[in-house]
């Protein structure tokens, strides 16, 4: 059931790094929010680091240690959004608009107390209600919080789009807009299948299964945020001021299957003994790795996560080979998801995707299912071919 929203006339946008990545870039975004702000809504808006900024930052870090330690590498990171958001308030001032920026700490961003891969919280967007009321536009800097210790918190891959839905909660905003470089979300990735298409809607249930299985286009966080909160949110193109897609709660859609996702990036680590289990666990639970998937059987454990989660991996697998020695295997592999509601329940489609696979000519590791997934295992070199051959089969 769709909760009952009444409008504010608040609108929250976030532009992505690439949005945002260079002056000429950033003062067309400026135009962009001016042209909202002209049709009466009061703007907030939500920034990313410019272009490889974070990346660029990351590799500073690793060049002094291979195994930062978070917190700094927190502090460090957070450079990125700050210098997008006091540039763009400056692009916006230049359009004749009174802007002011904000740090994630300044807009109320609470978060727990993990570094690199924080949670929010609590939002407490006071600052951000006394300028809205004073006219200005209001910049915030995504990807970024503070834990109730005070202490400088990031949210992890794709934290600014968390920020944006998170505020927009709060705010009670009439809708949210991710703009990046894309569309909106496709039935694949667009560079990986020629075929893919546009999703004019897709519901929140089956975004969180896309994100959570390796789409980029929105962070599985700010789904969940949004889903809570009942707030509008559209995957748009910045250079777009309509269309898209609307993650909704009631999707309009005849096929069964929303889209296919792949990841050629996991880490799976395998591990057996019964006390050895025990300890893989407490390790990843000290470290906070979020995992993609983990099967446990008696005493055989196997889990997967994505190492970009993980920016101390060097010092976390150390720890594992120490603890754990010759009961441990670490491994790589690919996965390749299809998401819609009802199909891990129905062996037809669980038939028809090994049969697909097998077509491919790739061979698979593993098949787990949820109630809006099947998930198909295989090695890292055949990901795309296999997301290529699912598409085929169930989309075109």
């Amino acid at each position: 059931m769709v909760p009952d929203v009444t409008p504010t006339g608040i609108v929250v946008q976030k532009y992505g790094g690439s949005s945002v990545a260079d002056a000429d870039k950033i003062k067309l975004v400026a135009k962009r929010i001016a042209r909202t702000k002209a049709a009466g809504k009061k703007v907030v808006v939500v920034v990313s680091a410019m272009g490889k900024t974070t990346n660029q930052l990351i590799e500073k870090a690793k060049s002094i240690s291979a195994s930062p330690s978070r917190r700094e590498l927190d502090m460090l990171l957070t450079c990125g959004e700050r210098e997008a958001m006091s540039l763009l308030a400056m692009a916006i001032t230049e359009e004749g608009l009174e802007a002011i920026s904000f740090t994630g700490s300044q807009a109320g961003i609470l978060t727990n107390d993990r570094h690199s891969g924080a949670r929010i919280v609590e939002v407490r967007p006071f600052r951000v209600e006394d300028e809205l009321d004073r006219g200005k536009v209001v910049i915030v800097a995504g990807f970024q919080g503070v834990s109730y210790k005070r202490e400088i918190t990031t949210l992890g891959r794709g934290g600014s789009d968390t920020t944006a839905v998170a505020l927009a909660g709060a705010l009670r905003a009439d809708y949210c807009e991710i703009c990046s470089d894309v569309d909106g979300v496709y039935t694949a990735d667009p560079r990986v299948v020629d075929a893919a298409q546009l999703l004019t809607s897709v519901s929140h249930d089956e975004m969180l299964e896309l994100a959570a299985q390796g789409a980029k286009v929105l962070h599985d966080a700010s789904v969940e945020f949004a889903r809570r909160s009942g707030i509008a949110l559209y995957a748009r193109a910045t250079n777009k001021d309509s269309g898209g897609t609307r993650i909704d709660f009631t999707p309009e859609r005849e096929r069964q299957i929303a889209a296919v996702t792949g990841q050629n990036n996991l880490i799976r680590l395998k591990v057996s003994g019964g006390a050895a289990v025990e300890h893989c666990l407490q390790i990843l639970e000290t470290a906070s790795i979020p995992l993609t998937h983990l099967d446990l059987e008696g005493k055989d454990l196997r889990c997967w996560f994505t190492i970009a989660d993980v920016p101390d991996w060097a010092e976390v697998r150390k720890k594992l080979d120490n603890v754990l020695g010759e009961q441990v295997e670490f491994g790589e592999e690919g996965a390749v998801t299809i998401v819609g509601h009802g199909i891990g329940s129905n062996p037809g489609v669980i038939n028809k995707a090994r049969t697909s696979a097998v077509g491919a000519g790739v061979p698979l590791n593993a098949v787990s299912v949820s109630p809006l997934r099947v998930t198909l295992w295989c090695d890292r070199q055949h990901v795309d071919g296999l997301t290529r051959a699912l598409h085929k089969t169930f989309v075109e």
